[in-house]
């Protein structure tokens, strides 16, 4: 893919606060803070708006005064941890794990237990974006995580929340960076703006990396590129333009499986390429992503705001992959075949599947105001959003090639399936058509009441290889969201929330009697009620405690020859506490620490096996705190540590076999200092640092489980110098 084949897809989100600070209208009031604190989250860890706040379902408020859980990871957290993936990236919030998430392939977490569809969520400045990408934050400014139903904010979601990348603004900033770490990688990269007038203005981020990865035979390259542009047309009108493109190819790292489905290898190898063939090529990924976001102020209490985003992700996959021992004699005792045997033998097979081609579309049109009716204010978000995903792929080869044993370290050579792939066709087309309202009522200046619906309209067609439609959904659904909140002082905001969402069934496991059949689509509904407290202006706390229900789709054992056949049938319950505290704790500390407790149980699902325990890759206790001291000994010295813990993870649905809980020590230095009269910043990170092997991930893909070992220890050093 070049850069002449990715269309410029149109967004506008406004930004009027950006422009027109001095709002006096009491809802523009409202978010004047957040803009003045929105200035400094380049350089702390506390965050007092988001994109998801501000131009989403909860009206336009700070994220103090909204009725859900957000975290907000800024650019200093991102510039202190050096993260370089999504699991490394999110690490830091306790109520979000991997979900699938390999080396050298794009990666999929889980919030609150439910696995994120990559299809819809995740967003850039706001729009859905494919999420079939690796990552790439040097264009970032922050990452936003909305915990939780997402009905409101984005239709047809999986109901455990969104990820939202927002983009840098245009800024005078003339920064370059060089990186490596103790495997020797390289890492170069510059961050360039200026306001060319005083309403005209760019930045430029890029990128380039070349990684040796810890795991044999798995280096990787990437490059990055984005621009932002801010034109300031007149008073009333501002218009911002976000567009980047990356490539990136490294071979990806198979995961591990459960030993005759019960067992967890006993010796397993954080370095070792399961599968690893030679011939085997880097998986390779090109996308790009573009928002055109315009905003328009009618006068004080009313705005306009017009988007459209377009993301393009074509994925050149090619994996020698270690999956199951359908081919080994060591599973002819009736192991089941989707598993490695229990002597460790596994299958390889010769996936090629090029020009897997992921496209969003989106465009969205919102009208924000304010208004009286007697002595009560409403705040009111209106709007309509239509949204377009369509899949090509060619018809793939996936064809066993030989069978190896996870104590090999290099599994013996075999020769590639002489097949090719067929020729490129559409395998999907999904439409996404929505309306929604929602009026944030002010009852004096203690309580607001939220309450709000979308009417979403969903037409999906999936094709099969000859270009026939198999599958048509079509359906129609109004998702209702509502709120109360009470705020008996300007620190303290407390709520409860209600709201429900709508998410696309899934599609059976081929070792099931309907293997490749689609469910029908899950309708999920949540409690919330939460606290949220300022400590001071620097410093805040809140707590969450929710309970989510969604239909429970699942392999349910029976008396067909296959053994199972994949139903709906009872419900998935997670009730979990959720504690965040994130800020400046004294002068020279700043902090983020998170708390989670999850019940997450099948329930009325006739089979007693697998009810009464977590369900899978959900694990019930998780913590993360991560620290930064400056020394006040030595001025532009700071001293950086992390702690995760993870409680036990079950990995198989009748709870029988979950892998050990783990604790995880960080650490890192960051120095600034001056040189020639330039700023210069040091930052040295080491994950990990007592080396402890940790299972990371028992998550699922197409029905199958995997299970991936933790980063061994690894040290990251990079230095910033401002040109």
């Amino acid at each position: 893919m070049t850069l002449s084949r990715t269309p410029l897809a149109l967004t506008l989100l406004s930004l009027a606060p950006l422009a027109h600070a001095d709002d006096t209208a009491t809802p523009q009031a409202r978010t004047l803070p957040g803009i003045d604190v929105h200035a400094t989250t380049a350089s702390g860890y506390q965050a007092a708006d988001s994109q998801l706040d501000t131009f989403g379902s909860f009206g336009s408020a700070p994220l103090h005064d909204t009725p859900a859980a957000i975290t907000v990871i800024t650019r200093a957290q991102i510039d202190d941890r050096q993260p370089r993936s999504l699991s490394e990236l999110v690490r830091g919030d306790a109520a979000i794990n991997d979900n699938y998430a390999p080396a050298g392939y794009y990666q999929d977490v889980s919030i609150r237990g439910f696995p994120l569809d990559l299809a819809t969520g995740f967003r850039f400045n706001g729009m859905i974006m494919s999420a079939e990408q690796t990552l790439a934050l040097e264009g970032k400014e922050r990452v936003e995580v909305l915990k939780g139903l997402g009905g409101l904010e984005a239709g047809v979601v999986e109901p455990g929340g969104l990820v939202n990348y927002v983009s840098k603004r245009v800024a005078d900033v003339h920064d370059v960076t060089v990186g490596t770490d103790s495997h020797g990688s390289s890492y170069e990269a510059v961050d360039l703006g200026a306001w060319l007038s005083p309403s005209f203005g760019m930045r430029v981020n890029a990128a380039n990396e070349k990684t040796h990865s810890w795991i044999d035979h798995a280096d990787g390259r990437r490059s990055f590129v984005s621009l932002a542009a801010d034109w300031k047309i007149s008073d009333a009108a501002t218009l911002l333009l976000d567009t980047d493109y990356q490539t990136s190819g490294q071979r990806s790292a198979s995961g591990y499986q459960l030993l005759g489905g019960t067992v967890i290898p006993e010796h397993p190898s954080r370095t070792q390429l399961l599968g690893y063939q030679p011939w085997q090529r880097p998986v390779g990924i090109h996308s790009s992503n573009t928002s055109l976001r315009f905003n328009y102020r009618f006068s004080d209490d009313w705005n306009a705001q017009v988007s459209a985003g377009h993301s393009h992700t074509a994925i050149d996959d090619n994996v020698a992959f270690a999956y199951g021992c359908g081919y080994a004699e060591a599973c002819a005792n009736g192991s089941p075949a989707y598993f490695f045997a229990p002597n460790g033998d596994y299958d390889i097979y010769d996936y090629r599947s090029p020009d897997d081609t992921r496209q969003n579309d989106e465009v969205r049109a919102v009208l924000t105001g304010s208004f009286a009716t007697g002595s009560v204010d409403h705040e009111l978000n209106v709007g309509a959003t239509a949204f377009r995903r369509t899949v090509d792929q060619r018809p793939y080869v996936y064809d066993y090639v030989g069978t190896a044993n996870i104590d090999q370290r290099e599994p013996p050579v075999f020769a590639p399936s002489p097949n090719e792939p067929g020729a490129s066709a559409r395998a999907l087309t999904s439409w996404q058509r929505t309306l929604f309202a929602i009026d944030r009522v002010h009852l004096g200046e203690t309580w607001q009441v939220l309450a709000g619906a979308r009417f979403v309209r969903l037409d999906e067609t999936a094709y099969d290889d000859s270009g026939t439609a198999d599958r048509h959904t079509r359906m129609t659904r109004t998702l209702p969201q509502t709120a109360v909140l009470w705020q008996p002082v300007t620190r303290l905001t407390t709520y409860l929330s209600y709201g429900e969402g709508l998410s696309l069934g899934r599609e059976a496991p081929y070792w099931t009697s309907n293997g490749g059949v689609t469910l029908a689509p899950l309708h999920s509904r949540q409690v919330e009620a939460g606290a949220k407290y300022a400590l001071n202006d620097a410093l805040d706390v809140q707590a969450a405690v929710y309970r989510i229900r969604q239909p429970y789709q699942f392999a349910a054992p029976d008396e067909t020859a296959e053994g199972f056949t994949f139903r709906q049938r009872g419900e998935e319950v997670h009730t979990g506490v959720e504690l965040n505290l994130s800020g400046q704790v004294t002068r020279n500390l700043r902090l983020t620490a998170s708390a989670n407790a999850i019940r997450a149980r099948a329930e009325h699902t006739g089979i007693a096996d697998y009810e009464g325990h977590q369900v899978i890759n959900v694990p019930r206790w998780h913590t993360a705190v991560y620290a930064d001291y400056s020394l006040p000994f030595v001025p532009g010295l700071a001293v950086l540590g992390g702690w995760r813990y993870v409680g036990t993870n079950v990995a198989t649905p009748d709870g029988k076999v979950s892998v050990p809980a783990y604790n995880v020590f960080d650490a890192g230095l960051r120095y600034a200092m001056t040189a020639g009269g330039h700023a210069l910043t040091w930052h040295l990170n080491v994950d990990n640092v007592f080396d402890r092997f940790y299972w990371r991930d028992t998550g699922s893909s197409g029905g199958d489980r995997y299970l991936f070992p933790g980063m061994p220890r690894l040290a990251r050093l990079s230095v910033t110098y401002e040109l």
